[in-house]
């Protein structure tokens, strides 16, 4: 009962990330061709590459000359990186010990606070997984359409680094749920968070968590970010445990 509660209560969220993610890949897909053609007239334009928005430009530019960086950029630093945070933060969002949502109600139920929020998390996770690796399969399917060939290795690696790392945020964003009762604050709060750490990460070009959410050391050596990776799961642990903990000791 407690996982079907959990299922109800996000499952919208759920469906529309998926469809989307879905229908963005595709699309990444689709428009390669027209991409190809207009990149070697990018390439021949004067870029100020002592700027760091210069320099990547340029870097981004040259990645997307072979099918893999353009897939990279376009999808796995781009698309799925924004999109996928989002919606990572919009299922840890909300109905917790709302009283409006009926989260009051579900912690009345004959089983423990633990095992209910316990439920939650994983049945968050487990969606957000679905929507960090499953759409993606768009891309080795769909690419012979347009002459290439994706790997599914490549999809696994990117996708793994990318669930461990934006699990932090809807970790967090499941722990403000425990604080918040409706549903606005704990997704603005998370949201302001993840755009600070992405400002400061390209401004200041620090490899830090939206680094190890791209598979970057993976697209360039092949080489998995086992430390980046390690640091966000302890992080998504912490978060959730304080979670677990706040309902628990709550006094409702």
């Amino acid at each position: 009962m407690l996982w079907y509660k959990s299922w109800l209560d996000t499952r919208w969220r759920f469906l529309i990330g998926f469809v989307l993610l879905a229908i963005m890949a595709g699309g990444i897909v689709a428009s390669y061709n027209v991409s190809r053609s207009l990149l070697p007239a990018l390439a021949s334009r004067p870029l100020d590459t002592s700027t760091t928005a210069g320099r990547l430009l340029r870097e981004a530019i040259q990645v997307q000359q072979t099918y893999r960086g353009f897939v990279w950029v376009q999808w796995f630093r781009q698309n799925l990186l924004e999109t996928g945070t989002l919606f990572a933060i919009l299922l840890g969002s909300g109905g917790v010990v709302s009283t409006s949502r009926g989260g009051l109600f579900t912690l009345s139920l004959p089983a423990s606070r633990r095992d209910w929020m316990l439920t939650r998390a994983a049945t968050g996770l487990g969606e957000f997984f679905v929507l960090a690796t499953v759409p993606s399969l768009a891309l080795p399917i769909l690419s012979p359409i347009v002459g290439q060939h994706y790997s599914v290795v490549d999809l696994v690696a990117h996708g793994v680094c990318f669930f461990v790392a934006a699990a932090v945020f809807y970790s967090l964003a499941f722990l403000l749920s425990t604080i918040f009762q409706d549903v606005w604050r704990p997704l603005g709060i998370a949201v302001g968070i993840a755009c600070v750490i992405a400002l400061v990460e390209g401004l200041l070009d620090v490899k830090g968590l939206f680094h190890v959410m791209s598979g970057y050391d993976y697209f360039t050596s092949r080489s998995v970010p086992w430390l980046g990776l390690m640091f966000s799961g302890a992080a998504s642990a912490a978060f959730l445990y304080g979670a677990v903990v706040n309902v628990v000791r709550k006094d409702f």
